[in-house]
Order: C-alpha cells, then sequence, then structure tokens
C-alpha cells in the first residue's frame, strides 16, 4: 500500500510540474493609448518665509504649485532655531511655544490644492506677541506620496528622516518669500 501511495504522489507531482508546447503567437494587436509616466516616486517640496500680522488673520494660505494628489500628506516643518554652528534645527508642526501671555502654537492645515499655515494657542491677541515669533518664520513643506505611508516604507516623519528617505538637498527646497 505504501508502494501505492508513493507511486501514485510522484506521479501527481510530475504531472503537475510538466509544461505543454507554447502556444500560438498572434499578429501584434493595435497600439494603445498613452498612459501616465512611471518611474520613482518622490516627494514635492517648498520653504515659505512668512510674516504672521493682523491684515493677514496671522494665517498664510499657499497653493502648491505642482499636482498633490488627495491621498499625499503634506508634512510642515518650522525652522525653531540655527545652532551655534550654523545648523538649522527643524521641527514638525503643530509646534507650542510656552510665553508669559499663555501657549503659542504654530499649526497647520492643508487640502490638495493647498497649505494654510496659522497662529493658534490660548494667547488672545496674537498683535501683543514680540514680533520674533511673527516675522520672517520660515516653514518647509514636504509632500510625501501616499504610498510611503500605506506601504510603512517611512521610519519616521522627522525632518531629517524624510530628506533622508527622499533625498531631499537644500537646492530642492524653492523658497517662496510671502512677506
Amino acid at each position: 500500500m505504501k508502494k501505492l501511495l508513493f507511486i501514485f504522489s510522484v506521479l501527481v507531482i510530475g504531472f503537475t510540474s510538466c509544461r505543454g508546447p507554447a502556444g500560438f503567437d498572434g499578429p501584434q494587436g493595435p497600439q494603445g493609448p498613452p498612459g501616465q509616466d512611471g518611474g520613482l516616486v518622490y516627494a514635492s517640496a517648498f520653504e515659505m518665509v512668512v510674516d504672521f500680522t493682523p491684515a493677514n488673520g496671522f494665517q498664510i494660505v499657499e497653493p502648491y504649485g505642482f499636482e498633490v494628489f488627495p491621498a499625499d500628506v503634506p508634512l510642515v516643518y518650522i525652522r525653531w532655531d540655527v545652532a551655534d554652528d550654523g545648523t538649522e534645527i527643524w521641527r514638525p508642526l503643530p509646534q507650542s511655544a510656552y510665553l508669559n501671555q499663555g501657549i503659542l502654537t504654530y499649526n497647520f492645515d492643508f487640502t490638495d490644492q493647498d497649505v494654510s499655515v496659522f497662529l493658534d494657542g490660548t494667547i488672545t491677541n496674537f498683535a501683543s506677541l514680540d514680533p520674533v515669533y511673527l516675522n520672517e518664520q520660515i516653514f518647509r513643506v514636504v509632500v510625501v506620496p501616499a504610498e510611503f505611508l500605506s506601504s510603512g516604507r517611512m521610519a519616521s516623519k522627522s525632518y531629517n528622516d524624510i530628506i533622508e528617505t527622499f533625498n531631499i538637498k537644500e537646492s530642492d527646497f524653492g523658497r517662496r518669500d510671502l512677506r
């Protein structure tokens, strides 16, 4: 009985692993419509220099200037400080500063058309703030393709990790002076 089972198993495996002759190659079909270019998926980025004022409602709304898909996610970073050696220190938004007047939060929201950076927090009169918190604030926006977020290919959303993951160079940040 064991020999019969062995022979049957060998025959089943043998027949399931065999290939038949190649099929007939027919005539070439018509050319299809052009598709979207393939290639590497990358992040688009830009830098904004802004002044928060009563005239702009302490908010800046900026169109991307490039195509952003509805599932893509913009990440916004503020230049928080510059180290003694000149190294810029970037922090992700939202970011809060704890002041005598209350809590000042730099925050953002977005659509697939634009990004908005605005002041938020417990401070009732943003105009009373020291100009260091309002003027010449520098933000970097990096739009991350949705497939990177859904596939788990990003280690973190820290500025340095994002720049490294997408191989973004300083020259890739087109500066927009919105003051």
